[in-house]
């Protein structure tokens, strides 16, 4: 089944324990709702570097990646669907940027 990674971009820090509390809750339903097709839940991300020809600038560009995951869906617009529920959208105003990866063959 084809994978996708779903780049999280922006959203906040919950402000007080009890909101961060109420986040927590609400990734650990979201990616328990999605069962088994959460191949790898991901990670937040934190400060960033852009790495181009010209050289290495600090921050992520424009819209620069919060957070990512890896699921497995029988397409993107399945996938998309997963990334409705998700609490960065639901709860935190940012979004999710679905995309399919891909194995290349090595050697």
């Amino acid at each position: 089944m084809p994978k996708y990674i779903f780049a999280y971009h922006g959203g906040g820090m919950p402000e007080s324990e009890e909101e961060q509390a109420q986040h927590m809750a609400a990734w650990g339903e979201w990616m328990g709702s999605l069962g088994a097709s959460m191949v790898d839940q991901g990670a937040p991300t934190s400060i960033a570097k852009t790495v181009t020809q010209g050289g290495v600038a600090d921050g992520g560009g424009a819209n620069p990646v919060s957070g990512y995951g890896l699921v497995e869906a029988a397409n993107i617009d399945a996938a998309a669907e997963m990334a409705k529920g998700c609490p960065i959208v639901t709860l935190s105003g940012g979004s999710v940027e679905v995309a399919e990866t891909f194995e290349i063959p090595m050697g």
